[in-house]
């Protein structure tokens, strides 16, 4: 990444932190962020804009799907991904977790046939029609992927 895009992305950072604080709302550029904070921290090739089903390639060609979400400070039972669908070719999905400054708390990774199995199961009107995963399920079926765990 270059030094005036990651200024440029600080900078954002900063802008929509300050603008959640003062209005309440989000100003939209969580999945900006999640994207270009994934390929940085993990090396990752982003795919042009507007490419459906994936945002990026990783080292093994795999087309990665990124998923960001800004936690507030006591996350609830009830934060969810964006949709993920299923006809898109992609083959794996990343979840960028972001704090209130849009800085990375951690990522998960899930294979496509673990995430369709989840968002297919019988149960959810949001997961089965939408492909919206909660949180907490993607972190039941993915692997933490970053930070690394210290072993």
């Amino acid at each position: 990444m270059s030094k005036e895009l990651h200024e440029i992305l600080e900078a954002a950072k900063d802008v929509a932190g300050r603008f959640k604080k003062l209005t309440g709302k989000p100003l939209g550029i969580t999945g900006e962020i999640a994207e270009f904070s994934a390929a940085k921290l993990l090396n990752l090739k982003l795919a042009e804009a507007r490419q459906a089903g994936y945002d990026a390639i990783d080292g093994a060609g795999r087309k990665v799907q990124i998923k960001g979400r800004c936690l507030p400070e006591k996350p609830g039972p009830g934060q969810r991904l964006g949709s993920i669908r299923l006809d898109h070719e992609w083959d794996t999905v990343l979840l960028v977790l972001l704090d209130e400054m849009f800085e990375v708390i951690e990522m998960w990774e899930a294979e496509r046939p673990v995430v369709e199995e989840a968002i297919l199961a019988p149960g959810s009107k949001a997961r089965n029609e939408r492909g919206a995963l909660a949180v907490r399920k993607f972190k039941q079926i993915g692997t933490k992927v970053w930070p690394a765990d210290k072993a």
